[in-house]
């Protein structure tokens, strides 16, 4: 099954399921253009608190991300420190791995030493922004990762970026629309 048809009778992606939140997420997020620098940065930092777990879980927990992490404005996350990650990686309604916590403040300093040297997340997330690329036809067809999120994962590593692999590199071209995976049946793509 490539897609489903909501109660309001659109077609969407079959990923959402009937979960409200991913409905909403798919509808009016997932796919269209982020460039904003701060938001980048979030989706950096909850696409490395996805890793091995589902979007679903961390959508769910997003508000209370935004809350501890001060809407993820990097300038605060790189004073952060030890006793500042322990808080956020025992808190029950946050993912409780310690070394994604890690990854954010890591992530903080880095964001701020590629805009120190000139550069910004916008330029290396869609240095591979491709709109000739066709969208899936059905759901096997969207792939994993691909040699454009390789050298993404590539890039930011060497600008001292963690969590950041090639899968997922992968979901967030998707998610803030480098790539278009919404399945050609769907009528809610962007």
């Amino acid at each position: 099954m490539n897609v489903i048809i909501g109660d309001d009778g659109h077609s969407r992606c079959a990923w959402v399921g009937t979960d409200e939140q991913l409905i909403d997420y798919h509808d009016n997020e997932w796919g269209h253009i982020a460039r904003e620098e701060t938001r980048l940065f979030e989706k950096v930092c909850l696409e490395g608190f996805q890793a091995g777990l589902s979007w679903r879980t961390v959508l769910h927990k997003r508000d209370r991300f935004r809350h501890v992490y001060d809407g993820f404005d990097p300038q605060i996350i790189a004073t952060y420190t030890n006793d500042d990650i322990d808080a956020r990686a025992s808190d029950p309604k946050l993912i409780r791995q310690r070394a994604k916590h890690a990854a954010v403040v890591t992530n903080a300093r880095s964001y701020l030493k590629l805009h120190d040297a000139g550069g910004t997340l916008n330029q290396i997330v869609f240095a591979s922004h491709d709109k000739t690329r066709p969208r899936p036809v059905n759901l096997n067809d969207v792939a994993a990762s691909t040699l454009a999120s390789v050298q993404l994962a590539k890039t930011l590593k060497k600008h001292g970026f963690v969590f950041v692999g090639p899968v997922t590199m992968y979901a967030l071209m998707q998610a803030c629309g480098v790539v278009n995976d919404h399945v050609m049946a769907c009528t809610t793509s962007v």
